[in-house]
């Protein structure tokens, strides 16, 4: 493969400590270099920010499966994915998986073909794609196959979700919309409604399972977090059993125990731009405002982390470097990714080129190589 090597001359530059200054971007060999490396580009009128590390996004699946049972190429499907992420500034991308109850897109099944597929179409695509495994709790019979399967799937990282709807199930009621929860699933909804009874019933077996399971990952090394905290006592017992990393957590109260026990706090960037929940949780930017936020994720839609950051630093909540890093290096370090997040020489080649005066993705680099490229910068380029 081809490196290029390229000083990237009169735009302004986002590195550490210094905010947005005038400068020259040089890289070589996939990495930033200290010195000038090949031929000048001029990107004046530019910006040149680290590239956006996704810690969670389910974009995806409408790539993989555009309408219900209509998977045919899974490994196209997250190609098509990768552009769409490289064209929104996104270099590294956390792709979240479910293996879920619910069936469908969220099934076993489908994960156990998604999984694969985003390993094979890892090495020819730009961005970085690492796959996350969101795991249902409740699913106790799948539990002694779960490191295996993260092992042949290649998944670092597994999250944690509780979706049951246990107030209704301990009436012995039917949660709401599960007719149409099951037509997806491909079930019949009686059926659907005596496993939801079923693996509610089975509750009090699970925290004993998920310590153990807990600590097996943590022996093979692999990162863990819970999604949607809504307790202090919640977030405990995550944090006991090694799950450092809070995703969305639901209440104030979640995310002010996640902060006081150092563990990372990650925030859906949707709901930073849309300024609150739909869900009616706690509103992101008002744990962004607090300091109770190290990363900002994507969720479903992937040009809500640069809109999100740009619009933090836009309107003062943040100044800009702090802004750009809550998708940057703070994303990088929760993942214990030392190697991006920030333009320092000796890191990878990973950014992106903003026009100043509108904020819109010009060109994307992953690891030195060509991610994204449009328009009038990209006659520059190839100039």
């Amino acid at each position: 493969m081809s490196e290029l090597a390229l000083d990237l001359t009169g735009a302004k530059l986002l590195r550490p400590g210094e905010g947005l200054r005038a400068g020259t971007l040089s890289f070589a060999e996939g990495q930033i270099a200290a010195e000038s490396a090949g031929r000048a580009i001029d990107l004046t009128g530019c910006l040149i920010l680290p590239g956006i590390v996704d810690l969670h996004g389910d974009g995806f699946e409408r790539h993989v499966a555009p309408r219900r049972g209509a998977m045919t190429d899974p490994e196209e499907g997250i190609a098509a994915a990768a552009s769409e992420l490289a064209a929104h500034g996104i270099t590294t991308a956390v792709m979240a998986q479910f293996h879920s109850w619910e069936g469908g897109l969220r099934g076993p099944e489908f994960a156990a073909r998604v999984m694969p597929a985003i390993a094979a179409t890892r090495a020819r695509v730009v961005p970085d794609l690492i796959p996350q495994l969101r795991f249902e709790t409740h699913l106790l019979d799948d539990y002694a196959g779960l490191p295996e399967r993260l092992a042949d799937w290649q998944v670092p990282y597994v999250v944690f979700n509780d979706h049951l709807p246990h107030d209704r199930l301990a009436e012995g009621r039917r949660p709401k919309q599960l007719t149409g929860q099951a037509l997806k699933a491909g079930r019949n909804p009686e059926r659907h409604f005596e496993m939801l009874l079923d693996l509610h019933a089975r509750g009090s077996e699970v925290p004993a399972a998920l310590d153990a399971l807990c600590a097996r990952l943590a022996g093979l090394g692999v990162r863990m977090g819970s999604h949607d905290d809504h307790t202090a006592e919640a977030r405990a017992a995550w944090r006991a059993r090694g799950a450092g990393i809070a995703e969305f957590p639901e209440t104030l109260e979640a995310a002010a125990a996640a902060r006081d026990g150092g563990d990372a706090i990650v925030l859906g960037a949707p709901n930073v731009v849309r300024g609150g929940s739909h869900k009616g949780n706690v509103s992101a930017l008002d744990l962004v405002t607090m300091g109770l936020c190290d990363a900002l994720a994507s969720d479903y839609h992937y040009p809500s982390p640069r809109r999100a950051a740009l619009m933090l630093a836009r309107t003062g909540v943040l100044e800009f470097e702090a802004a750009w890093d809550l998708v940057s290096a703070g994303p990088a370090a929760v993942l214990g990714l030392t190697d991006r997040g920030t333009l320092v020489p000796g890191k990878r080649a990973d950014f992106l080129v903003l026009e100043q005066d509108t904020g819109r993705v010009a060109a994307v680099f992953a690891g030195g190589r060509v991610a994204y490229m449009a328009g009038e910068v990209a006659a520059r380029f190839l100039a």
